[in-house]
């Protein structure tokens, strides 16, 4: 039975507001202040679907019966290391000269709720960029202020189109929100993504 769900992106990131309009869904923007705090033997690859679980709790006392709340999560893991948002210019630095040369994983973990059930899953993109020199490094950062993102970038930027290597998996993942994965559970939802 196909149920009209209203939809609510629980995220302040334009990017996935901007990704949800692009793949033509109605949607509104609600959200909740949380404290985005995971146990310290969390393994990093669960960490993202941890949080954004943690996310869709924050709705569950007052949400209506016909709302299907999404929310996500993304994190940078660079050798079993979590890679947060910098705290200032020097953090954004000394993270994007980490990533130089090497590969990193993005993951993005994602929940969707209604008041009958709760599905969470995550998506792992690799990304490699070149070697980045200080003065490219520099420029990005001073220009761009990579504060808000994870990692210190983000790949739709001048940074991702002088810096990188490759990417395997989702783009859209990378950028947040792993659209094509999102709209085939959607389904399961009955929801009707055209």
């Amino acid at each position: 039975m196909s149920k009209n769900y209203k939809i609510v992106l629980a995220s302040k990131s334009p990017r996935r507001s901007q990704l949800m309009r692009e793949a033509g869904l109605e949607f509104e923007v609600k959200t909740k202040e949380i404290e985005e705090i995971f146990p310290d033997d969390l393994p990093q690859s669960e960490v993202a679907e941890y949080l954004a679980k943690l996310k869709a709790q924050a709705f569950v006392d007052n949400m209506q019966s016909d709302q299907l709340i999404i929310t996500a999560d993304t994190v940078v893991v660079w050798k079993d290391k979590i890679l947060g948002k910098p705290k200032d210019a020097q953090d954004a630095t000394t993270t994007l000269r980490m990533l130089s040369d090497q590969v990193h994983e993005v993951i993005t973990g994602v929940s969707l709720l209604t008041q009958e059930t709760q599905k969470t899953f995550s998506v792992i993109s690799e990304v490699k960029f070149y070697e980045l020199s200080d003065a490219v490094i520099e420029h990005y950062v001073k220009k761009y202020q990579p504060y808000d993102k994870a990692g210190s970038y983000a790949i739709q930027e001048w940074i991702g189109l002088v810096g990188l290597e490759y990417l395997k998996g989702s783009y859209t993942n990378v950028l947040g929100l792993p659209i094509a994965r999102l709209l085939q559970e959607l389904q399961g939802f009955n929801v009707n993504i055209l």
